[in-house]
């Protein structure tokens, strides 16, 4: 994995992980994206689009920090959709404030969404799944039903991303599992 490395307002260094995957006819391609100096969300969005121009679905995993994780959508290169794990991003990096700053509506609560999951704030009696009760203060902004027809219940990534000890990248790797690209985004990050 080739993490960019930058400086965030309060002049500390960051390094974030942008991982763009796409869909066409015949399946998930992955591949890092630089959003090194991007003027703003719509940079971000043609530079995806320059991954595959023909691609039916386009999705960006961007992880900041170990902190922080944002996902950007465009189905066939249009209707950009965007949700962030955290609106505290926003006010804590340039980055943040350029993937999210133009999001105006809050992601809902769990406890607001149809029960389109039942899995994701349930406990199994196994040993082996986890608990993913959302317990962390997290605000999360935009569109949590962004991936609901790729397998990802806006209940489901909600509660990924409230979930204590998840990291980003965590979440980024359940979810690309989920969606099917997992392996994909694993190669990726391996390279």
């Amino acid at each position: 994995m080739n993490a960019q490395i930058r400086q965030n307002a309060q002049g500390y260094l960051v390094s974030h992980f942008a991982a763009a995957v796409v869909r066409d006819v015949t399946g998930w391609t992955a591949a890092e994206l630089d959003i090194t100096g991007a003027a703003d969300v719509e940079d971000v969005a043609e530079r995806l689009r320059d991954i595959d121009p023909e691609a039916k679905v386009s999705l960006l995993f961007v992880e900041s920090d170990d902190t922080y994780l944002a996902i950007m959508r465009l189905d066939e290169g249009d209707d950009l959709r965007v949700f962030g794990s955290d609106a505290a991003f926003v006010a804590e990096s340039r980055l943040g404030s350029l993937l999210l700053g133009d999001v105006e509506e809050p992601a809902l609560d769990p406890s607001d969404l149809d029960d389109d999951d039942p899995d994701a704030t349930a406990t199994d009696d196994s040993d082996e799944a986890p608990q993913l009760a959302p317990v962390s203060a997290a605000d999360p902004v935009g569109d949590p039903d962004l991936l609901s027809d790729l397998g990802v219940p806006a209940s489901r990534l909600l509660a990924l991303c409230g979930r204590e000890g998840m990291l980003p990248a965590d979440v980024t790797a359940e979810v690309c599992q989920l969606v099917g690209c997992g392996d994909e985004v694993e190669e990726l990050r391996e390279a």
